[in-house]
């Protein structure tokens, strides 16, 4: 699928799923409590990112100090900050998948998909790997002022 149609499915599906869920369960304790619970996320979510935000800048730290590479703690802050932005979103969907995000569990096994599909497994490149490698395009040239 064009990465343009799912963006669209997904700014098309996400309000109707969270516009259902605030129906429901506002018609299950009422408007006011949905609202409080709405609120309550998002402040929770905000502390939730500061905290973890700061244990995973610790461990990047602690990686370089150690001469490692932190593949998983730099690909965990774009994570963390995605669920910063779902959580700041109003409704519990987006609540859900933005804790997904900052829950250190599942923010790992997130960052472990990520680097395992996109950046471990890309296929080589070079002289005699079958990959397409640099293009190379030999020419003469002359200088002339």
């Amino acid at each position: 699928m064009h990465p343009f149609r799912l963006l669209f499915l997904l700014f098309l599906i996400v309000p109707l799923i969270e516009i259902y869920l605030l129906l429901v369960i506002g018609g299950i304790i009422g408007p006011i409590p949905t609202i409080a619970m709405v609120v309550f996320t998002a402040v929770l979510g905000a502390w939730l990112l500061r905290i973890e935000g700061f244990h995973t800048w610790f461990r990047l730290q602690q990686a370089l100090a150690q001469g490692k590479i932190p593949a998983l703690e730099i690909v965990e802050g774009p994570i963390l900050l995605v669920g910063g932005a779902l959580l700041l979103t109003p409704g519990f969907f987006t609540d859900f998948l933005g804790f997904l995000c900052l829950l250190p569990t599942t923010r790992r096994r997130i960052a472990r998909y990520v680097l395992k599909r996109w950046l471990i497994q890309r296929p080589p490149s070079g002289p005699g790997s079958g990959g397409r490698g640099p293009t190379v395009i030999e020419g003469d040239y002359q200088r002339r002022d």
